[in-house]
């Protein structure tokens, strides 16, 4: 028995029970259960699946509803109103995150579907204000585009230019 005092009440909590005994993943799937699963109903086959209500697989998809319903509101708001940077980010993080989704096992459809529904929300918005700013001034929609990254573009480098500031004034 270990000479220190938490070694010895580990080792008096430490029981078989916590060891594993086969070489197997714990996650695995025995034969037994593949048979059960045939005689599973259909709502006991969701909620028992790799992607059903038990795991964060469901929930998931299920809050980021609230940012796809929340972007489809704006429908309603003007295009004038419509942040091109802000749309083109859920644009983006909605292309991302679809591909993503076949990527990752277990294969969740349901996330997929919510990311490029995502997508969908965010190049609409997106393609609204380039088409309402486009129509003030005159330019095309490539133009336009330009335009607007490079103002992005200019902010970030005095973004850069702020923070090289503050660490030489540490330094």
């Amino acid at each position: 028995m270990a000479s220190r005092p938490s070694a010895r009440i580990f080792s008096a909590f430490r029981s078989s029970a916590f060891r594993r005994t086969t070489n197997t993943p714990r996650f695995t799937r025995s034969y037994a259960d593949a048979s059960a699963a045939g005689e599973q109903s259909g709502f006991q086959k969701f909620w028992n699946s790799e992607v059903g209500p038990k795991t964060v697989h469901f929930w998931a998809p299920i809050m980021k509803w609230g940012v796809v319903l929340a972007g489809a509101a704006d429908f309603a708001r003007p295009a004038e109103s419509l942040s091109i940077s802000q749309n083109a980010a859920l644009m983006a993080t909605g292309a991302i995150w679809t591909r993503w989704c076949f990527v990752i096992k277990p294969r969740n459809l349901f996330l997929a579907s919510v990311n490029f529904l995502l997508f969908c929300v965010g190049a609409t918005q997106v393609s609204r204000a380039v088409l309402y700013q486009r129509s003030l001034e005159g330019k095309t929609v490539g133009e336009e585009v330009k335009s607007v990254a490079k103002e992005e573009g200019e902010d970030l480098k005095a973004a850069a230019k702020q923070a090289g500031k503050e660490v030489k004034a540490k330094a």
